[in-house]
């Protein structure tokens, strides 16, 4: 589904990616884990088409889509949570859905009622400003959003992070069940626990490449916790 190989990313003259290699079968669940700053984000707006890298490829669905536009990926069927609970702040619920629904016309109008199946909270704030929401609202909206251009891959940028226990709850639920029905999923996440509870497979970035990798059994190694310790 995806494949990443010799990604080297640089924001100016800072380089922060050297050589990154990375796959995520079809139907997986990857964490990408690794320390604050070591280039995850980074890694995940190459993929998306955010950031042009200077070398190396993406391939998405067995087409290179390095060079491809962001909202050719997303038509693609390529979905994208950016860390920190991103909306509209301006427009309701339902206006958010919408505008994320219009950027792939091929979507089913179903696919809104799908989303909010997973959030039914939701579905009481319809015409609620998103900048009204609670940050675990915000990020229940943000995933919905990203759910309903029905993508076949969905990449999440640390959903949980600043949120809420009960919320945090909904969201692990809601992953768990889109990977459960097939999505493949590329989860940036800190908590060990959670990876091991969703993951199929982990990689660790460390001060821009990949230090390890593996089945998400092996998260349970000292020497693989070692490299996640701040």
């Amino acid at each position: 589904m995806l494949e990443v190989g010799g990604l080297h990313v640089s924001y100016g003259r800072a380089q922060v990616l050297f050589g990154v290699d990375l796959s995520a079968p079809s139907g997986s669940l990857v964490c990408l884990m690794g320390r604050n700053g070591v280039g995850k984000t980074t890694l995940l707006k190459a993929v998306t088409g955010v950031l042009a890298p200077r070398s190396g490829t993406v391939r998405f669905d067995g087409r290179d889509v390095t060079r491809m536009r962001t909202h050719e990926r997303v038509r693609r069927g390529l979905g994208y949570v950016p860390q920190g609970h991103e909306t509209f702040p301006q427009l309701t619920v339902a206006e958010n859905l919408q505008v994320a629904r219009e950027a792939a016309p091929g979507a089913r109008r179903s696919a809104t009622d799908d989303a909010l199946d997973l959030f039914p909270a939701l579905g009481a704030l319809m015409k609620r400003r998103a900048g009204f929401l609670s940050g675990g609202q915000q990020q229940q909206l943000a995933i919905a959003r990203a759910l309903v251009t029905e993508p076949r891959m969905l990449l999440l940028d640390e959903p949980t992070e600043g949120i809420q226990p009960s919320i945090v709850q909904q969201i692990e639920e809601a992953i768990g069940r889109l990977h459960a029905s097939g999505l493949t999923i590329l989860l940036v996440e800190q908590y060990l626990d959670l990876a091991l509870r969703l993951a199929d497979r982990f990689v660790i970035l460390d001060a821009g490449e990949v230090v390890r990798s593996g089945d998400a059994e092996q998260l349970r190694d000292e020497s693989v916790r070692a490299l996640l310790a701040v």
